[in-house]
């Protein structure tokens, strides 16, 4: 039987992405989790690699991409990103007018805490004026939502989160808890021994934080506000595609 180390293959940069961009979830976790090629060489190659991506699509692939042009390109290679997307690499729509674009770059520099505020302010538009008013939304101005605002909004948070941040996470895992709300809460790190998160400086504002954390939805209002919105019919159109 021959004895030590398992041989490790040494892929070349291009190689590389064409291993993560085929692979599944799951592989892109493995692969981004060992040894990655030197992120200089990855930067000159995702320009290119993003044209041929659906940027009408989810596949997080692109966020992690765009993400690493941003954290590691050098200033050319961010500059012409940011000529070439002004808005934001993602294509989104909004029924109500909305405008993306800060929450798309809050979310490209992983800038999380200002998204999840900025996610916020949008449910309050997407709401009405009286939303906006009062500083919060109820749950009974959820139904009327602009349904292609709320799914826009979910792609952008799974985009660049891994698939692991939105309102469709957010809803697998209510399923997987069999619409038990307590259960829910432990699992995004929302309550920990009976306690409610601390907001904001508890809560974990990275990609190490638990599946589901971010966007928040005022949970102290209790769950008839997170209940309309995880079951508007447009985002649960999401969950079963």
């Amino acid at each position: 039987m021959l004895s030590g180390p398992p041989v490790t293959v040494t892929l070349t940069a291009e190689q590389w992405l064409d291993r993560f961009l085929s692979g599944s979830s799951r592989q892109r976790r493995s692969l981004l989790s060992a040894a990655q090629p030197p992120a200089e060489a990855l930067c000159a190659l995702i320009p290119d690699r993003l044209v041929g991506l659906d940027a009408t699509g989810d596949d997080w692939a692109a966020g992690w991409m765009i993400q690493t042009l941003i954290q590691h390109g050098d200033e050319d290679q961010r500059r012409e990103f940011q000529a070439r997307h002004p808005e934001g690499w993602l294509a989104v729509t909004s029924g109500a007018g909305l405008a993306f674009g800060p929450l798309q770059q809050a979310l490209a520099t992983q800038a999380f805490e200002e998204a999840d505020r900025l996610t916020s302010s949008l449910l309050r538009q997407l709401a009405g004026t009286a939303a906006e008013e009062r500083g919060y939304v109820y749950y009974s101005e959820v139904p009327a939502m602009s349904g292609s605002d709320l799914q826009s909004l979910d792609r952008l948070w799974l985009v660049y989160s891994q698939g692991r941040f939105g309102f469709s996470v957010q809803a697998r895992l209510l399923k997987g808890c069999q619409g038990r709300w307590e259960a829910l809460w432990p699992k995004l790190g929302w309550k920990s021994g009976g306690v409610w998160t601390r907001y904001p400086g508890s809560f974990q504002w990275s990609l190490s934080a638990p599946e589901g954390h971010m966007p928040l939805i005022n949970q102290l209002r209790g769950v008839r506000l997170m209940d309309a919105l995880l079951s508007h019919p447009a985002l649960q159109q999401r969950l079963s595609a």
